[in-house]
């Protein structure tokens, strides 16, 4: 496949900066490694962008977090007519807002964890609150688990609510799910096996992503197949009501009574040594490179 000169986006200027570098590198090095005319380009300004228009005939995405993911470059980018990686413009947008996804995922009848929206103009209501503890808090359009915290009475929630409201003027309190964890990457139209999320943590945190050693991903994930289908199809479900194209990855929770629940989509995963779509693209026999070949192509 003749994909002329790709540029790799990676970097920007989110929280999650450095874990886009390492997926940019990783992933430019894989498809050098398949003698494609690839570039790392560390990106995070207009002017950049319209550089990389006259430069480079392709982009692949490896950027996470706002601005990158966000649909703001997805927006540009088609703007100047370049192809890229990943879902467009508007998917991109809906899928960094925790809060819009799940009211699309609600509004099409999928389940997804009781929430309650706080924002500017819709403040915490200590009064009304009415979901059972315990919680968790989280920004609504921020990435690997920054600003979230899990809390158990009412006193941890304003502080929780107050540290969440530092990333973002928008937050969801959402119910709690006990249970196990699993995340489903997708690949053009496939869902890829199940991995089950295992961590001393309370919950899969960026610590538990990225600093911890004794986080277990286990793939195959032990559910029954019929079970696990049921996720799946679940998952491209969910994939396709918010409009995401190509790739991505959906978190669930399974309750005791296994019951799934979606808790948000990843319109850009990680590439790094511990991201979890190469590795569920592992169990199906495609190595890294073959995966981040296979994203490249959607664009020609």
């Amino acid at each position: 496949m003749e994909f002329g000169k790709v540029a790799v986006l990676m970097g920007g200027k989110a929280a999650e900066r450095e874990i886009s570098l390492k997926s940019g590198t990783a992933v430019a090095q894989a498809l050098q490694r398949q003698k494609i005319d690839a570039t790392a380009c560390d990106v995070s300004t207009l002017d950049d962008l319209q550089a990389i228009a006259r430069q480079y005939d392709r982009v692949f995405i490896a950027l996470h977090g706002r601005w990158g993911e966000d649909g703001k470059v997805q927006a540009v980018l088609e703007d100047l007519g370049v192809p890229f990686t990943g879902s467009g413009m508007a998917a991109s947008a809906v899928a960094m807002d925790k809060l819009r996804t799940k009211w699309m995922w609600r509004g099409a009848g999928l389940p997804t964890p009781d929430f309650v929206w706080i924002s500017d103009n819709n403040p915490f209501d200590r009064e009304a609150f009415s979901i059972p503890f315990p919680v968790i808090v989280k920004p609504s359009h921020e990435g690997s688990s920054i600003g979230m915290r899990k809390v158990g009475n009412l006193s941890d929630l304003e502080e929780a609510v107050a540290y969440a409201q530092q990333f973002d003027s928008e937050v969801l309190i959402e119910q709690w799910i006990t249970g196990s964890e699993f995340t489903a990457g997708i690949l053009n139209g496939e869902a890829l096996p199940l991995i089950r999320l295992e961590t001393s943590h309370d919950f899969y945190d960026f610590d538990a992503k990225y600093k911890s050693n004794d986080t277990q991903y286990i793939c195959p994930c032990g559910l029954p197949e019929a079970l696990e289908s049921k996720i799946q199809q679940m998952v491209l479900h969910a994939f396709d009501v918010i409009g995401a194209k190509v790739w991505g990855r959906i978190d669930v929770m399974l309750d005791e009574s296994n019951q799934p629940w979606l808790i948000e989509l990843n319109s850009v995963p990680g590439m790094t040594d511990h991201s979890l779509v190469p590795m569920a693209a592992k169990a199906t026999g495609r190595s890294f490179d073959r995966l981040v070949v296979e994203i490249l192509a959607s664009t020609l």
